[in-house]
């Protein structure tokens, strides 16, 4: 019978492959067939993305009217994509009008920022990788490509995959942290996610791994700057995340703003023509970002917008996003030799591929049902499933004497922040496609359980937070609730300070040189201090804070992100102990923002102290070790590790340890893996995080973890990008975090 079993599962697995295989060279038929139909301002065309620049429902642009040219363009077929038109009436207009009027009748692909949610807003994505559970990561994409989808898109600019070791840099906030590894798993679940099982369903989007590549490692941490990194950290940290998502089948790839190692990654043909189409093999395409080809010109790259067009086309740029250089500029370049015609043929049956594969060729209109638009956004079940992630996404950084979880019965409790009364700033940023005002308020959430507090909102943090395109005015100078914040203190048992940034000041261009709490709420904190120790501290922000005096001083800290739709509701559950905290960092929090970039997977050094001599590698006025480590995360139970055991197999090596939750509550933990190769060609970092398991655990209760360590885990690349797998010695270690666990060795041979 088991003989017979695995026979039909090896046969239904073939036939797959071979169905898989068929509609594949069945889709390059199709393409190959149109573009002989296609003329080359056609073909150009479908390499032009432009913003949604009308209201399509009402009359066309007339002469002189600065939308008319492309309201041409896209009746003649002259574009390929939109981005922004999002609503079943507008994509469904002007689908019709391109379909219909242009001579080819090719659809429109319709592109959105799709970050962390559509209408019904997740966490934002370094708080849902705080989760480390990539089942909950792959739904909250799903769903947020069923929400979208409804809305009549069916592309999206996410995953971001950049690794970033600096929280300087304001996008950290749209990654999944400081590690390869880890961000490499998340990757593929999202991608997943968006694109469902089968892309040609009617919910589904085509995914965008984004930015190719180096984005995270700004210098400075300053939006847009350069990046200038070795071979070492390109193939072994930068480029694994988007390794993974060609591995997930991602559709797309965005390339980046900054310049890497001086020259711009969007005229980079080293990255996309030889890395990312040469060895991976891509067969989707890419995308420029908003500008970046243009951009090239003030990069001192390109010598005008012409010559920025020709240098993206010939390095593998597949679609302009809004610069311009391709619908102004493309064809005189084929004319004149400086670009290939078989170049743009390519960029074009790319871009053809991936419609073809969304259906849009036997249905248009497959994406605008607007029975669907009405019934699935801020559908219920995926609240539901947003409060999920958001519970999921909180990590406990402190509670000393137990003060968490609160007795439900718990009176006279002061609650302070202006963040605890709003319900705009926990969207976070980059939630494009939700309503203003949508979220559950910390206060909202916390009177569903006790109306015995009292609230002060204390000192603003900001003057004013308009919108996504403009910064946050901070508030320096009124202190003028901070007085009353203090008399609240004073009086109560227990005081809840509710702190961090608003969501707007983190995000794109939201770099910050200084990372403390903005504004005034540290010197509030400070104040109320003074007058009542019983703090429990929540911080609502973007990235990692300079948090130093707090976790010296306040008892109980526990970091919630921006968490979304659901926000007030998770925290509340987690503040009365309906839901243990089990998140862990991924990205590691400093002590002071002279330490950045700080990250668990560093290079030894040849001096790695500590020595009595000065001579060794360290800061004269600050400790090395981090405030909170990667990996780092407490719960209200506690979790003891024994009994690891290492056995080399010789093909593999498996690893085991027992962990038992010695505690008073039922709760998660994630078990992690860390590998050091002691010596290697290329040296290797004094830690890897090299596998992780997500277990819940009641009371008592004991579990064995078991890993693998095959050579997928053991190699690295060199300095030529080649993978390589050296014999040796290893020191594996299995613990809570980074910096805590049991430890063991083994030789590979």
């Amino acid at each position: 019978m088991f003989k017979n079993n695995c026979l039909k599962f090896i046969l239904l697995s073939l036939s797959f492959i071979c169905l898989n295989v068929s509609a594949q060279k069945d889709i390059d038929t199709k393409v190959q067939k149109l573009l002989k139909k296609m003329t080359l301002e056609e073909k150009i065309g479908q390499m032009v993305q432009l913003n949604g620049f009308w209201d399509f429902t009402g009359p066309a642009p007339k002469d002189g009217d600065g939308a008319k040219w492309k309201y041409d363009a896209l009746k003649s077929g002259k574009v390929g994509s939109v981005l922004n038109v999002r609503g079943v009436k507008n994509v469904r207009q002007l689908q019709e009008m391109v379909v219909n009027e242009s001579r080819l009748g090719i659809p429109l692909i319709f592109g959105f920022d799709v970050i962390h949610g559509h209408k019904t807003v997740f966490p934002i994505p370094l708080a849902e990788s705080a989760s480390w559970d990539l089942d909950a990561m792959e739904n909250a994409a799903r769903i947020a490509a069923i929400e979208a989808s409804a809305e009549g898109l069916n592309w999206t600019f996410a995953p971001m995959v950049d690794i970033s070791r600096d929280a300087r840099w304001g996008r950290v906030m749209e990654g999944a942290g400081e590690d390869p590894y880890l961000a490499s798993e998340v990757a593929k679940a999202r991608v997943k996610g968006f694109q469902g099982k089968d892309l040609s369903d009617d919910n589904t989007l085509a995914a965008c791994a984004k930015h190719f590549v180096g984005y995270g490692f700004a210098e400075s941490g300053k939006d847009y700057n350069a990046v200038d990194v070795g071979t070492s950290t390109l193939y072994n940290v930068l480029l694994p995340p988007f390794q993974a998502c060609i591995d997930a089948n991602v559709r797309t790839f965005m390339n980046a703003f900054n310049t890497l190692n001086g020259i711009p990654a969007t005229g980079d043909d080293f990255l996309q023509r030889d890395i990312l189409k040469g060895k991976w093999n891509f067969d989707g395409f890419v995308v420029s970002d908003w500008g970046s080809i243009s951009e090239m010109q003030a990069h001192g790259f390109a010598k005008d917008l012409k010559d920025a067009g020709i240098i993206a086309a010939n390095a593998g740029c597949d679609m302009d996003m809004e610069s311009y250089a391709y619908v102004g500029h493309l064809k005189e370049a084929v004319e004149e030799g400086t670009v290939a015609e078989a170049l743009i043929d390519d960029a074009a049956a790319r871009i053809l591929k991936v419609k073809f594969e969304l259906g849009l060729f036997d249905d248009p209109y497959k994406y605008c049902d607007t029975k669907k638009e009405k019934e699935l956004l801020y559908h219920p079940d995926h609240k539901k499933a947003a409060l999920d992630m958001a519970k999921k996404s909180i990590v406990l950084l402190k509670n000393e004497g137990n003060l968490l979880p609160l007795d439900k019965k718990q009176k006279n409790i002061a609650i302070i922040g202006a963040l605890a009364d709003e319900d705009n700033s926990p969207l976070g940023n980059w939630r494009l496609g939700t309503d203003n005002n949508t979220a559950v308020s910390f206060l909202e959430g916390f009177k569903k359980y006790t109306d015995n507090y009292s609230y002060e909102k204390g000192v603003d943090i900001f003057l004013k937070a308009e919108d996504f395109l403009h910064e946050v005015e901070v508030n320096n100078t009124d202190k003028s609730g901070i007085d009353a914040a203090v008399a609240l203190a004073k009086k109560s048992e227990v005081v809840i300070m509710v702190l961090g940034e608003h969501g707007y000041q983190s995000g794109e261009g939201r770099s910050r040189a200084n990372l403390d709490l903005p504004g005034l709420q540290k010197k509030m904190l400070k104040e109320v201090y003074k007058v009542n120790k019983n703090i429990i501290l929540v911080l609502m922000n973007g990235r990692p804070l300079t948090i130093d005096w707090e976790a010296e001083n306040i008892p109980a800290i526990l970091e919630t992100w921006q968490l979304g739709t659901e926000s007030g509701n998770a925290i509340a559950e987690t503040l009365f102990g309906d839901n243990i905290p089990g998140g862990k960092l991924t990205m590691t929090f400093p002590r002071t923002e002279g330490q950045v970039p700080i990250y668990y997977n560093y290079l030894n050094t040849g001096r790695p102290g500590p020595i009595d001599l000065v001579f060794w590698s360290h800061y004269t006025d600050e400790t090395n070790a981090p405030l909170y480590p990667f990996g780092y995360g407490l719960s209200y139970t506690d979790f003891a590790y024994d009994n690891m055991k290492v056995v080399n197999n010789g093909n593999n090596i498996q690893v085991s340890v027992n962990v038992k939750n010695t505690g008073n509550y039922d709760g998660s933990e994630v078990v992690q893996l860390y590998i050091r190769d002691k010596v290697a060609s290329v040296s290797r970092p004094v830690k890897e995080l090299k596998g992780f398991e997500k277990i819940f655990l009641k009371k008592g209760e004991n579990k064995t973890v078991n890993f693998t360590l095959t050579e997928k885990e053991l190699g690295f690349y060199n300095n030529r990008g080649d993978f390589v797998v050296e014999p040796g010695d290893f020191d594996v270690m299995v613990g809570t975090s980074s910096l805590e666990g049991l430890s063991d060795s083994f030789e590979w041979k």
